[in-house]
């Protein structure tokens, strides 16, 4: 399970091309209802999206309409202490597409692995900027073969709710951060 973790780290980190190096400034005010997320996600998540919709739901219920989100993947490992990286892509109505890579230390009772397919909404984004920094929360975790997840993120007023589905072992709960960049990196800190 390790080396086929390990085979997806080296898949993303070679497939990561260059980010662009300036975002776009100005307002981000146009949101996405949930119908389009679901279809945005169905399209992206394939045949494993059927829990899509429910947590889509619960996430809309709880914190509105978004004004962006990121479709990427990532994978992560912990015995105790862990960490996580991915890449995707931040996408908007009003300012377009710009490459994205998070990458981020856990702290806890946390054992094993796992490789995601991810759907990050975003709230509160008012520049695509904002999307850049560490983003703290606390993740927990418990499946064999997989399933969908949800958990949040915030830095600021800007609120990340990833969901992730995905395959491993993993077992735990967490707390820690994501640092998300425009670079691919290998420094979870």
């Amino acid at each position: 399970m390790l080396k086929r973790l390990a085979l997806l780290l080296a898949l993303l980190v070679a497939l990561a091309a260059p980010a662009p190096a300036a975002f776009a400034q100005g307002s981000l005010s146009d949101s996405y209802s949930g119908e389009e997320l679901v279809d945005n996600g169905r399209a992206f998540f394939g045949s494993a999206s059927q829990g899509l919709a429910s947590v889509v739901e619960r996430a809309v219920s709880q914190f509105g309409q978004p004004n962006g989100y990121i479709l990427g993947e990532d994978a992560g490992g912990a015995l105790f202490a862990g960490a996580r990286y991915g890449e995707g892509t931040v996408y908007t109505r009003n300012a377009g597409q710009y490459a994205v890579y998070w990458q981020g230390p856990s702290i806890g009772f946390d054992v094993g692995g796992d490789g995601s397919k991810v759907m990050m909404l975003v709230y509160n984004l008012n520049q695509i900027g904002d999307v850049l920094g560490r983003f703290a929360g606390v993740d927990g975790s418990a499946y064999v073969l997989g399933g969908f997840g949800m958990t949040v993120i915030k830095r600021g007023p800007v609120v990340m709710v990833p969901i992730r589905s995905g395959v491993g072992a993993r077992l735990g709960i967490n707390v820690g951060y994501l640092k998300f960049t425009n670079e691919p990196t290998w420094n979870p800190f």
